[in-house]
């Protein structure tokens, strides 16, 4: 018997003698039936001065029918008890936060300036590439998309189904949401965003590799109303200052993170990227508590198969044995 066997209900069992109990106590059961009339009858009592008494014919209970139906009535008493194979608690991980990724996909995002296995790629390619681990590796965060570059839209609401989120990731592309950098807008639109769902606990994930030029609303200041909602935001500048093609502005994305309770990170390349998706799970860990519900595996239809089962076969083996019977005195009758 495996280890992790167990029986929900045992105290069905207590209902095993009740067959017996019935067959005690219980008076057999009565049927009427056709008789055979006497001439004569009246008059022969009358003779005897003996009083007719009603008589009943109770039919002998063969052994192997009875044994059939006290297996069968263990079988089903076993199919109410609800047997069972328990599995160990599983592990399942607490949704206590909304993690947001704010990613610029402005033109600049286009140059061909990241390695990849020996190649030259866009940069847009190899962040992309390093987001799709982070979102796996967020499983237990419920996740958000947002991209921006002139202006900013929600490509995906917080959902704890990453499957989904990672797949309008990679339909996500450079220039879909305009030619400039707009980081003022993408911080406003992610507060939007969060102060539309209750939970509590917000982390908005920023990468850029520009400068902002936005006019409607400075990024320190779209910083500051993150800020009195509780948004802790992590910004990642992407590229080398002071390179030919590049405009990033460290400054800015450093003091964001700090206005926030966050932390800014410099990206050169996709190596030093996938160390700063390391870096973040060790800042933002999930949380993991016991499941109470561990995995069951019910039982019940096996002991339930059988007494059917069981049941079925032994009819059919007495009516062949009573058809057998019948063939049987047929032949005797006509020898």
């Amino acid at each position: 018997m495996p280890e992790n066997f167990e029986i929900a209900n045992l105290w069905v069992f207590y209902l095993l003698p009740l067959p017996i109990l019935i067959y005690w106590l219980l008076p057999s059961l009565r049927m009427r039936s056709s008789y055979l009339g006497i001439p004569g009858f009246d008059k022969a009592v009358g003779y005897t001065q003996e009083k007719p008494r009603k008589g009943a014919l109770v039919k002998r209970r063969g052994w192997f029918r009875m044994s059939i139906l006290f297996i069968s009535w263990v079988l089903i008493l076993a199919t109410l008890s609800s047997p069972q194979l328990v599995g160990e608690p599983e592990l399942r991980v607490k949704t206590s936060r909304n993690f947001l990724i704010a990613a610029d996909i402005s033109f600049s995002m286009a140059q061909r300036d990241w390695e990849s296995e020996g190649q030259k790629v866009r940069r847009w390619d190899a962040v992309k590439e390093v987001l799709h681990d982070l979102i796996e590796d967020r499983e237990g965060d419920r996740m958000g998309l947002i991209f921006f570059g002139s202006n900013a839209y929600v490509q995906a609401p917080f959902t704890s189904d990453l499957g989904t989120v990672d797949q309008l990731l990679e339909e996500a592309d450079v220039g879909m949401a305009g030619q400039m950098t707009h980081i003022g807008k993408a911080i406003t639109k992610g507060a939007t965003l969060f102060e539309e769902d209750t939970i509590k606990t917000k982390v908005m994930l920023l990468l850029t590799d520009g400068v902002d030029s936005g006019t409607d609303i400075l990024p320190l200041d779209a910083a500051d109303l993150a800020k009195e909602d509780s948004i802790q935001i992590y910004t990642i500048g992407i590229g080398i200052p002071g390179n030919a093609g590049s405009d990033l502005d460290e400054r800015t994305l450093t003091q964001i993170a700090d206005m926030t309770g966050g932390q800014y990170f410099l990206a050169q390349d996709k190596e030093r990227l996938e160390q700063i998706n390391e870096e973040l799970n060790k800042l933002e860990p999930i949380e993991y508590e016991e499941k109470e519900n561990r995995p069951i595996e019910l039982l019940y239809p096996y002991p339930l198969a059988a007494a059917l089962g069981l049941l079925i076969l032994s009819s059919l083996l007495l009516s062949f044995i009573n058809l057998l019977r019948k063939f049987r005195r047929k032949e005797e009758s006509y020898a």
